[in-house]
């Protein structure tokens, strides 16, 4: 463009009220927008990794981090080399990784459409903000159905809009929309869900600490495990193991510099599902139980989600979140956060007594 051109376009662009940087930075966000065809190979493959049990977390059509990191980890539970970051993936998200050697044809289609069910209505309800209120509910629902069939299809609200451009508002039972061809995460089979022990009913942070001497027997029968969980805080990510093999990861949100997470080697105390929750604000902040709490009702909008695992340190677990938004950004009170749908996943692998490394 020649200077008298391009001084035409920014005249013009002040007349109407709009500033030469306000419509680069709008060309440049619409120029870096993924493509449909890149959204759909993005998804393609957070589809497969999700499938294998190595989550990429949220599925949001893009390489994001955990997309990398779930990749990585899935070839190297496969016994494969590591693959070297292209330079182009470093400066750009959304550039393809090495998927070579990848079953993705199995993931076909990538999208599928979803009818809303009675059963998905149920689960959504009115959700105040303030904790006093919540704590007089009886359940922690759903905020509005977008909200349900977002985290049943492991994504959040901003895919499931991406996907059906001005369908979510006022969903009704009988409508479709369009979502990532996942196993769904249904919240109405938790209660069926038979994990290796459950822990008593009280709140999910209220059981005491447990002494090694006190330690449960390894699984249900007593027979031997080789089952264990390791946490990495670095990368934020958990692995699985059986007999030292890596058989699943899943992204999670670790403690603060204030609250830490327990590094250190741990046992798996039990499992509570659809847990309540006391919430004292001095004990998560500040570490020091006071006298102010409220008892949080279960639900998949309780700060800990729906699935408790209880390790043998008191106020200390692996949970669910109230925000599947969060995990691998925001910090937790010191606990091991991941998604509901991976929560649930991890609690059905592991049992009472089951090593848990957190470093």
């Amino acid at each position: 463009m020649n200077t008298l051109n391009r001084f035409i376009v920014v005249s013009l662009l002040v007349l109407i009220g709009v500033s030469p940087a306000a419509a680069r930075k709008k060309a440049t966000r619409k120029t870096n927008a993924p493509k449909t065809a890149e959204v759909e190979a993005a998804t393609r493959l957070q589809v497969f990794l999700d499938r294998a049990n190595f989550s990429p977390g949220k599925i949001d059509g893009r390489y994001n981090e955990f997309t990398r990191k779930a990749l990585s980890l899935y070839r190297e539970s496969r016994g494969e080399q590591p693959q070297p970051t292209p330079l182009q993936s470093r400066r750009h998200e959304n550039a393809a990784p090495d998927v070579s050697g990848l079953d993705l044809a199995s993931v076909d289609p990538v999208f599928i459409p979803y009818t809303v069910t009675e059963a998905d209505i149920q689960s959504v309800g009115p959700l105040p903000s303030g904790v006093p209120e919540q704590a007089k509910l009886k359940f922690l629902p759903y905020r509005d159905v977008a909200d349900a069939i977002a985290e049943k299809f492991h994504t959040d609200v901003h895919f499931l809009e991406h996907l059906n451009p001005g369908k979510l508002k006022g969903l009704k039972a009988g409508d479709q929309v369009k979502v990532p061809n996942v196993e769904p995460f249904e919240l109405a089979s938790v209660k069926e869900i038979k994990p290796g022990s459950e822990t008593a009913s009280q709140a999910a942070n209220e059981v005491d600490d447990q002494s090694d001497s006190e330690s449960p027997t390894p699984g249900e029968s007593g027979a031997a495990r080789n089952v264990s969980v390791k946490v990495d805080t670095k990368t934020n990510m958990l692995g699985v193991f059986e007999a030292g093999k890596l058989i699943a990861a899943y992204p999670v949100t670790i403690g603060s510099a204030k609250n830490t997470s327990p590094v250190g080697e741990w046992k798996v105390r039990g499992i509570s599902k659809l847990p309540t929750f006391r919430y004292d604000k001095e004990m998560l902040e500040h570490g020091e139980r006071s006298g102010n709490f409220h008892m949080l009702p279960p639900g998949p909008r309780n700060p800990v989600g729906v699935m408790w695992i209880a390790l043998n340190k008191k106020g200390i677990g692996l949970h669910g979140t109230n925000d599947p938004d969060s995990i691998g950004k925001a910090v937790s009170h010191g606990c091991v956060r991941l998604a509901n749908w991976d929560v649930v996943r991890l609690a059905t692998k592991i049992k009472t007594g089951d090593n848990v490394s957190i470093h």
